[in-house]
């Protein structure tokens, strides 16, 4: 539930004109490891963390210094995403929520949680409808939710009606905390 700022501060535009990682991703593992010290729990949040990658570089537009742009076609920047993660972390994303939730019970691994989480994004309109794919699930639903969102915030941004009712909630320390950390992405 911590990897998303390692997602937000690699390079979109330096993966757009080498199509190279960003060797900021090494972040994701080693704040994995902190507390996921098995290496399934490292895979989920490197697919995590990626997916959110992903969608900033897809959904944000970086993609046409590199190839053609698809920021204008959700369907395909989602494809893109899903047929990576399946790819380099041998997730199946192949099922639908309504396939995944008669069975769907609270599980703590990453592994029958990130793939969900992913799967919630990918059939999700906007970070509204996100939210409630991941919830609608069951099971673990803070932390699908909190991953499910994660991603969706990279695709769609957050409605600014989410923003300030979840602003409201937080002290004054803690709005410190988020206004200094969206002034830090601002250069990524």
């Amino acid at each position: 539930m911590r990897i998303s700022p390692c997602a937000w501060i690699m390079d979109c535009g330096f993966y757009a004109k080498t199509g190279m990682w960003p060797s900021s991703r090494g972040l994701t593992s080693l704040s994995a490891e902190v507390t996921h010290n098995h290496p399934e729990g490292v895979k989920g949040a490197m697919a995590t963390a990626d997916a959110i990658f992903l969608c900033r570089f897809y959904f944000g537009g970086y993609c046409r210094e590199y190839e053609q742009s698809i920021n204008d076609n959700p369907t395909e920047c989602k494809r893109r995403i899903k047929d990576y993660i399946e790819k380099e972390y041998d997730y199946n994303l192949s099922q639908t929520l309504d396939e995944i939730r008669p069975n769907y019970r609270f599980n703590e691994t990453c592994q029958e949680t990130v793939p969900q989480a992913i799967i919630a994004f990918l059939e999700s309109r906007d970070f509204e409808d996100a939210i409630r794919n991941a919830i609608s699930l069951g099971g673990d639903s803070d932390t699908l939710a909190a991953i499910t969102c994660s991603i969706a915030e990279a695709a769609y941004g957050i409605p600014d009606w989410i923003k300030d009712k979840a602003y409201s909630y937080l002290d004054e320390p803690l709005k410190d905390v988020v206004r200094r950390w969206e002034n830090r992405i601002k250069a990524y």
